[in-house]
């Protein structure tokens, strides 16, 4: 299925586009975006590719992005866990995400830094996805690291629509979609309720997630207005990752849980603007978010009575805006297309906190803190075209940060401050009408968690902490190539290179991210399309990496990384009524301890469906883990303890089994 977008040419992929530049239609993956892209490894996701694939659960839309890979390591409600580019991103430490100018990272967060929870996303009302591998745009900011993507709500909706799924472990859903035209512009509104009590032998899940969004677009003040505003809450239980011995011991089986009173609720509210002219693009946006968390990672190692749950408490608002300014010059016989932007974040959280808890009932307060984060960034981008074939793209960015902690540890409080400047390049030319070629160079960065800069005591052991720098800075590379005939094949392909001041690692028994030492990958990306006829087309993407801590011991593997990512799928049309698609997703051994020693089995999993569709309503099957794998979505290797072992507890493989061979049945009435 032909995936048909309007989008605006020449700044595509920067992040940005106006109202003057010549507007065109893209076919998604079908487009080759030659003469459009800034690098070989950038690309969009349309809604029609969105609609066509197969997903357990809605952040998995990722998965169209080549090479990337989406798991889970706890409850539904929960963030996912995101692979890309060799890096275990835990909930999203090194890839920036943002839906319609808002940003979707949450720095300084309660359980993970960078933390992209997507529940609050409607697939349905999502146009395009945007996407950019490595960072080479001036407007790429905090986390893109490994990349970046922005998701885009619809303006005009393909027609009305009323859906309900049904599945197994009473899985259920609905969803409403529609719009209605008003004197000055346009209404869209969207709501989503899912409920699902998992394939768990001793938990339900009892996911109660509801969506909501109603958006408003027109014309204003010789422009494009957008007013959006969001809703989502969320309630869950959670299975959590077990140790392996537990089921060798036939303690639990592998869908057994050894604490069954984990899980957590959630909730973001946002109310955003978006206005567009001829040569000025601003927005504004406001949001409250609110998590509380139940977990327990290594179950009687520092509690040999009460256990080792925990809870960690974020709550916030956020509040930004974001203005862009494009105008053109002339030097000479050389067109340049400049563009100057300026970002403002605030984070005003209220509380971030962790606690001990058991049953969900709290014993003591481990640390808890209260933050003002602000951040205030600047880029220039000017591109020029050399010749009707070369085109450069020079740039530059800086980003000053501020924070204030006010911590319950008094000698953790206190003010930090940080900034950077970040330089981007690239150069593309276009060989023919069919092949281009590719150079980047670019210049990012990571924030740390604000309450590492500030602190001095270690609230669990008492011994004096290390500070943290509150800016991390990354540099990356890559060469690549296009090739794309329309009408029957497109091939990409990038080699790069990315080095990073210090890598963010997930640890087991904290439950959250902690900096660690540099690191440095490289590796190579392959992805291909190719429609055999206008019944068949089939698809394949495969990223391998090298990575590795820059440091000279033998424990420089980092923990967590992913070697290979590898997906291939067959979408096939019966008739202008039925179509198929069967996917193929691969997650290669990872390496879990410094020295190598300890590695995952890989990740292999089959999903499926068929669909069948008429003018006003549609059937659609999913069959999910389709051969019914029992491979592991995610793998820790760490200390844990169970009742009646030493006091040191045992290190073991920790994991959270993909979910078992399930069935989704949807009808949507559209109208």
């Amino acid at each position: 299925m032909r995936t048909l977008a309007i989008l605006a040419l020449g700044t595509l992929y920067s992040g940005y586009s106006y109202a003057n530049i010549e507007k065109l239609i893209v076919y998604g993956h079908r487009d080759g975006l030659i003469g459009e892209s800034i690098s070989a490894s950038s690309g969009i996701i349309g809604q029609g590719e969105i609609q066509q694939r197969p997903m357990l659960r809605s952040a998995e839309m990722l998965e169209l992005i080549p090479g990337m890979a989406v798991t889970q390591h706890s409850g539904s409600g929960k963030a996912n866990q995101y692979f890309i580019r060799g890096f275990n991103l835990d909930h999203g430490t090194d890839f920036a995400t943002s839906i319609d100018g808002m940003p979707i990272n949450m720095r300084s967060h309660g359980h993970g830094q960078g933390y992209t929870d997507l529940n609050f996303i409607i697939p349905e009302s999502i146009s395009t996805i945007n996407y950019q591998k490595g960072s080479y745009s001036a407007s790429q900011g905090d986390f893109s690291t490994a990349g970046s993507a922005q998701f885009q709500l619809a303006d005009n909706l393909k027609h009305h629509q009323v859906e309900l799924s049904i599945g197994e472990d009473n899985y259920r859903r609905a969803v409403v979609l529609g719009s209605t035209n008003i004197a000055t512009g346009k209404l869209i509104a969207a709501a989503e309720w899912q409920g699902y009590d998992g394939p768990w032998d001793d938990i339900n899940e009892d996911v109660n997630k509801k969506n909501a969004l109603l958006r408003y677009v027109g014309k204003a003040f010789d422009g494009d207005l957008s007013i959006s505003a969001m809703a989502y809450d969320n309630t869950w239980n959670s299975a959590d990752q077990i140790p392996q011995r537990a089921i060798s011991q036939n303690s639990i089986t592998q869908l057994g849980s050894l604490d069954t009173t984990l899980g957590g609720s959630s909730s973001r509210y946002s109310l955003s603007s978006n206005w567009q002219g001829e040569h000025i693009k601003a927005s504004i946006y406001a949001i409250n978010y609110d998590l509380t968390l139940y977990s327990n990672f290594s179950y009687f190692l520092n509690d040999p009575i009460n256990g080792d749950q925990f809870n960690q408490q974020d709550s916030r608002n956020i509040y930004g805006t974001d203005i862009s300014y494009q105008f053109e010059t002339k030097t000479s016989d050389i067109n340049i297309q400049h563009t100057a932007g300026i970002e403002l974040r605030h984070d005003d959280i209220d509380n971030v906190g962790l606690y001990n808890t058991q049953a969900r009932e709290r014993l003591s307060t481990v640390r808890q803190d209260e933050l003002k984060q602000t951040s205030y960034s600047s880029f220039w981008e000017s591109k020029l075209l050399l010749t009707p074939k070369l085109e450069a793209t020079v740039g530059v960015r800086y980003d000053y940060f501020d924070t204030n902690v006010s911590s319950i540890t008094a000698v953790n409080s206190g003010k930090a401050k940080d900034d950077l400047v970040s330089f981007k390049g690239s150069l593309n030319y276009r060989f023919t009408n069919l092949v281009a070629a590719y150079a980047n160079w670019g210049q990012s960065f990571h924030s740390n968690d604000a309450r590492g800069s500030t602190i001095n005591i270690d609230p669990v052991t008492g011994e004096q902490a290390e500070q943290v720098d509150l800016l991390v800075k990354s540099e990356g590379a890559e060469i690549g190539v296009r090739f794309a005939d329309e009408q029957k094949f497109n091939l990409s392909a990038a080699l790069w290179w990315l080095t990073l001041d210090s890598e963010l690692l997930f640890v087991g028994d904290a439950g959250n991210t902690e900096p660690s030492d540099a690191s440095k990958r490289y590796g190579l990306e392959i992805s291909a399309y190719y429609w055999i006829n206008d019944s068949f087309s089939i698809d394949a993407e495969t990223s391998f990496t090298h990575s590795r801590l820059d440091i000279n011991d033998n424990n420089d593997y980092i923990e967590g990384a992913v070697p290979v990512v590898a997906s291939t799928g067959l979408n096939w049309h019966l008739s202008e009524q039925w179509q198929s698609s069967v996917r193929v997703r691969h997650i290669g051994k990872r390496t879990l301890t410094s020295d190598g020693d300890e590695r995952s089995e890989p990740l292999t999993v089959v999903n499926s469906a068929i669909s069948y569709e008429q003018t006003h309503w549609k059937v659609n099957f999913e069959l999910l883990n389709l051969f019914n794998s029992t491979d592991h979505d995610i793998d820790y290797y760490y200390a844990s303890r169970l009742p009646g072992e030493s006091a040191q507890g045992v290190e073991d493989n920790h994991f959270h089994p993909i979910e078992p061979r399930t069935a989704r049945l949807t009808l949507s009435l559209l109208f």
